[in-house]
């Protein structure tokens, strides 16, 4: 008979929407907390090439949803049970990456998370300590991206240092190198920009006796099989562990470096879709070793997706953990989180939501006239908005009434379920309507508590449109005609100030006043121009 730890218990695939490409891994994922690869698939999109002042062209975001449907249909005939998708640097940066997040929803079905560079770099730390081993040394891991590059030192254990710089090779060609060959005066432009971007890096480096760089992703693969093909070192199953000294990369680095575009096709191990952005890869790792002192580089094909994976499977484990009796006495609310559980609702996500709501709530509790009793019913409708998603992405905010109506929510009177499962349902979408069948059946003071718990709730939701907890403050300024949001954020802010604004009619409609959203970074608030706010939807 088959052991319990060798039986499979979902089915899941990981999604990394890449500045250069889009990889996505489906495996099984089994009760001890083991997974295994099921299968692999990569599509090339250059979304970097498409980005023109700040915002993703129309041919970029159709070339991109093209490739999602061709991994949408690998994941469906596999019978993936959950897709896990996180976008990076060039979706998160780019002012109409919310638009294109959007577009993945309703055209594809995949709902993607905006995470932030310090979040991807902790993931890619988690994934190259699961699939390489260290052998006790402290090292420094290295994700060259189109967009980004995530450097992390840590051992087989820790992570004790991490970060996420903008200096992806595609960025890079960009702004550093107009001509092929490059030219020695670009590669130090090249070196000078790194060195004044990687300080803190080279100095966190120096309180270790650091040796190897362990280094993931496409730049860092295609550069270790050039080599391994230069070498006749055997890589022909798996790059994964793969190692060479220093030496070596010194030696192809001098050979490569001289070659212009023609040559570089002709290269065995170079990806035909980088060859015009490996070289300031290899400028930068080159930079790398000799500051660092690095005597060998190993390589990690596990990278984000697999951190993904990891991350999703360790949540799971702290979930299935919960003591709800012991946790939550009182009734209403053990009752409330009961139904979260049931629902694998998004916890980091609805949680930061909520307190963002409530803090609203308390700003503009007097002001709107809102019984204190509709704190509690504002928190747990935060809590539940998304839990629609436990019976599909399309319409989640209608599943949630549902859901809620019927799930025998204890210590509550029908009025009070009947708030948090109208205040749930009207997050997104459409406002609430008078033809809207369940929101007209309730009296006028419900429709009214209604209306209003449900605009703060909106752009609180709106502020974490990532669902990966970007906003780390939030100030609200009141005058006479405006009320100002002030969002202290740890990277990028465009996607939630977006997230937010498309959501604010009621909030206005609500207050009688102009909502603003600003920006602040080392102390100051940044003028930014605030984007136009959607027309209602309908539904």
């Amino acid at each position: 008979m088959a052991s319990q730890n060798n039986i499979a218990k979902k089915r899941i695939a990981a999604l990394d929407l890449g500045t250069n490409s889009f990889h996505a891994v489906i495996v099984d994922v089994y009760s001890d907390g083991r997974f295994r690869t099921v299968d692999k698939l990569k599509e090339m999109v250059r979304l970097g090439e498409g980005v023109v002042d700040n915002r993703l062209t129309d041919d970029v975001m159709d070339r991109a949803i093209s490739s999602l449907h061709k991994i949408k249909i690998l994941c469906d005939s596999k019978g993936v049970e959950k897709m896990l998708s996180c976008a990076t640097s060039a979706i998160r940066e780019a002012e109409n990456g919310g638009v294109f997040i959007q577009r993945m929803i309703d055209e594809v079905g995949i709902k993607a998370l905006a995470i932030s560079g310090g979040k991807e770099a902790e993931l890619i730390g988690r994934a190259i300590q699961h699939a390489v081993s260290f052998e006790d040394e402290t090292v420094l891991m290295v994700d060259i991206g189109g967009g980004s590059v995530e450097l992390i030192i840590g051992d087989n254990e820790t992570i004790t240092f991490s970060t996420s710089k903008k200096l992806g090779v595609a960025r890079m060609a960009g702004l550093f190198v107009d001509n092929d060959p490059i030219t020695e005066t670009e590669i130090d432009q090249l070196c000078d920009h790194f060195k004044k971007e990687l300080s803190d890096v080279f100095e966190a480096v120096d309180a270790y006796d650091i040796k190897t760089i362990i280094g993931s992703s496409g730049t860092m693969e295609n550069i270790a099989d050039m080599i391994a093909n230069e070498e006749s070192i055997t890589a022909s199953v798996t790059l994964n562990g793969l190692e060479y000294p220093t030496s070596c990369f010194q030696e192809f680095y001098d050979y490569f470096i001289k070659l212009d575009r023609d040559s570089r096709l002709d290269q065995k191990g170079l990806d035909e879709k980088r060859v015009d952005i490996i070289t300031p890869g290899l400028v930068l790792l080159k930079l790398l070793i000799e500051q660092c002192g690095i005597r060998q580089v190993r390589i990690s094909e596990s990278a984000l997706r697999e951190g993904m994976v990891l991350d999703y499977i360790n949540d799971k484990q702290d979930e299935l953990e919960l003591d709800l009796l012991e946790q939550y006495p009182n009734p209403r609310r053990r009752s409330v989180f009961e139904l979260l559980r049931k629902c694998n609702w998004h916890e980091a996500h609805s949680r930061h939501v909520t307190e963002m709501a409530l803090q609203l709530f308390d700003e503009f509790r007097e002001e709107l006239n809102l019984p204190d009793e509709d704190r509690e019913l504002l928190e747990y409708a935060g809590y539940l908005h998304d839990i629609g998603y436990y019976i599909s992405h399309r319409k989640h905010h209608k599943h949630a009434l549902y859901i809620i109506r019927h799930a025998d929510l204890k210590g509550f009177t029908e009025n009070e379920i009947n708030i948090i499962a109208n205040v749930a349902r009207y997050h997104r979408r459409s406002t609430p309507k008078k033809r809207h069948k369940r929101y007209r059946k309730l009296d006028k003071p419900l429709r009214k508590r209604v209306k209003k718990l449900s605009a703060l709730l909106r752009v609180a939701d709106g502020l974490d449109r990532s669902h990966y907890q970007n906003v780390q403050e939030l100030e609200i300024k009141k005058g006479n005609n405006k009320i100002q949001l002030i969002i202290t954020t740890e990277s990028d802010p465009q996607l939630e100030i977006w997230g937010a604004m498309r959501k604010s009619h009621l909030f206005e409609k609500v207050t009688d006043k102009e909502l603003q959203i600003f920006p602040k970074e080392d102390g100051k608030v940044i003028a930014v121009e605030q984007p136009t706010p959607y027309p209602e939807h309908k539904s």
